[in-house]
């Protein structure tokens, strides 16, 4: 069981913590969101993927399954430990002019080589370093790195021939080679660990745990697929014949063609899913607890032919389904079990006993038995108000007509009546607000709400508008003027009037 008893969270991503350059780090600002979060009597904070991102900034597209974001290793705790100076920090200019916005440019630029200049005054032979080395938990992710750098940042695809085939005499060569290179990258993953296991213990300590995310699918310009292609639907060639995405609907009439390489579940389970499993593991041994992104696709999943311009020319192909979660179902597991739900989706969900995920403002399209209404749906759920795919409560109820704001309002007050909470809709903002009451009365198991949403921020501070590539997705940031004392007695207010 996940979930012993009645809780609640918070949603926010690190890049998305207030910080003096750039980018929410572990740092200090990180200590006192849980700080926050302990007077509010929160129970969880939900991050999404914390890997090193590629293409588009999208933390669920990375490098590796397992490299871990350098830009969130705080520069003033490198500062205390004598490996840069202010001066240095202060000469890489990370902030963007707009401090409500992640600069990605800025920071690749500007941070790496940054954290090289405090790498080289690292000393590489301290004992727990070197053992860190020898352990080669992140070797895939550093030499990936390190041969990336050689073939000046392209994906495999694009690698000079001598690169473009995996081998182990070929890993074995570029790490001797480029030995200190290879060196820095693990080192970027020691020090983040340092830095997000101290942190982790803080927010431990206060009663807090910290929910990762799994994404289903990994980048193609990955060292999972450059080594492993067997585990994916390539050709002899090593190129995808089917890649990821989701159907045409209401929506999104051509589909959503996320692009990403499909598994090959046959040969996975050869041996019983083990690279799978070894990603179960890897996030469960840092977080507390796991989300799994986009659970659908392990029932059924959703194929188009590879370079396709969109997703209409795609077909469901069944998944792996309860044989991959066998061993997993007593750990505390969240699935994603959003989008177009079939049968074969809620029996994998029974099976497992996961809890799943509704959001609030999927429920009020007027249809009495809306599956995501909190009085419709079974306790086995996290009731969110909306996630970061989705816009902000404020801006969603502003962008609503007339008669749809007041079909809102009618299923809201209902609601409302039904688990004893106070009504109010004299603004939107009070009614942005009695929706918030209303995710916490839920009689589901745990209510989790973005910070934007109980701040009753507008769209401006939407997080991610999917199959879209834009400078604002993943970018938006908090201020430390944003965590008010009114918004702690809120939110402490509700868990106690509805026992969370």
């Amino acid at each position: 069981m996940t979930f012993d008893s009645r809780t609640n969270g918070i949603l926010l991503h690190l890049t998305s913590l207030p910080s003096k350059y750039g980018i929410g780090t572990l740092g200090e600002e990180s200590y006192k969101f849980v700080d926050f979060l302990y007077r509010s009597n929160v129970k969880i904070w939900q991050l999404l993927p914390i890997g090193v991102t590629s293409y588009g900034d999208s933390p669920y597209q990375s490098f590796s399954t397992k490299g871990l974001n350098y830009y969130f290793i705080d520069l003033d705790v490198l500062k205390e430990k004598g490996l840069l100076t202010q001066e240095e920090i202060n000469e890489a200019s990370l902030e963007d002019e707009n401090k409500r916005k992640v600069n990605y440019a800025k920071q690749y630029h500007n941070r790496i080589p940054l954290l090289k200049k405090a790498f080289e005054r690292f000393d590489k032979n301290n004992k727990d370093f070197e053992r860190f080395v020898i352990q080669a938990k992140y070797s895939d992710f550093a030499f990936y790195m390190t041969l990336k750098s050689i073939n000046d940042n392209r994906p495999w695809l694009e690698f000079q021939e001598e690169y473009r085939i995996y081998s182990q005499q070929l890993e074995e060569k570029i790490i001797k080679e480029h030995y200190h290179e290879y060196l820095f990258y693990v080192w970027t993953q020691y020090e983040f660990l340092n830095q997000f296991t101290k942190l982790k213990k803080y927010a431990n300590d206060r009663g807090i745990k910290l929910m990762g995310d799994m994404p289903i699918y990994i980048s193609l310009d990955s060292v999972d697929c450059y080594k492993h292609p067997e585990l994916f639907q390539f050709d002899e060639d090593r190129r995808p014949i089917k890649v990821a995405g989701c159907p045409p609907d209401v929506f999104s009439p051509l589909g959503q063609l996320w692009g990403n390489p499909l598994y090959n579940y046959d040969y996975m389970k050869k041996d019983n899913y083990k690279w799978m499993h070894d990603r179960f593991d890897n996030i469960l041994e840092t977080f507390d607890i796991l989300r799994i992104d986009h659970f659908r696709g392990f029932a059924s999943y959703y194929t188009i032919p590879y370079q396709s311009p969109d997703a209409r020319n795609g077909s469901w192909v069944e998944g792996p389904r309860f044989d991959l979660f066998k061993g997993y179902t007593d750990l505390p597991i969240v699935a994603e079990d959003l989008g177009f739900l079939t049968e074969d989706v809620k029996e994998l969900l029974r099976n497992t006993n996961f809890p799943g995920m509704k959001i609030l403002e999927f429920a009020y399209d007027g249809d009495d038995n809306n599956p995501f209404r909190p009085t419709n749906c079974d306790t086995n759920f996290i009731m969110y108000t909306g996630t970061h795919d989705n816009l902000p409560l404020y801006g969603y109820l502003s962008s609503l007509n007339d008669y749809e704001l007041s079909r809102v309002k009618d299923a809201v007050r209902r609601d409302c009546l039904s688990l004893d909470v106070d009504y109010d809709d004299s603004s939107l903002i009070k009614l942005n607000e009695t929706m918030c009451k209303l995710v916490y009365a839920s009689k589901q198991i745990c209510a989790i709400l973005p910070l934007q949403d109980l701040l009753s921020m507008g769209n401006e501070s939407r997080m991610n508008t999917p199959s879209t590539l834009s400078d604002n997705n993943w970018s938006f940031r908090f201020l430390p003027s944003d965590f008010k004392e009114e918004t702690i007695e809120f939110i402490k207010k509700q868990n106690q009037r509805y026992n969370r």
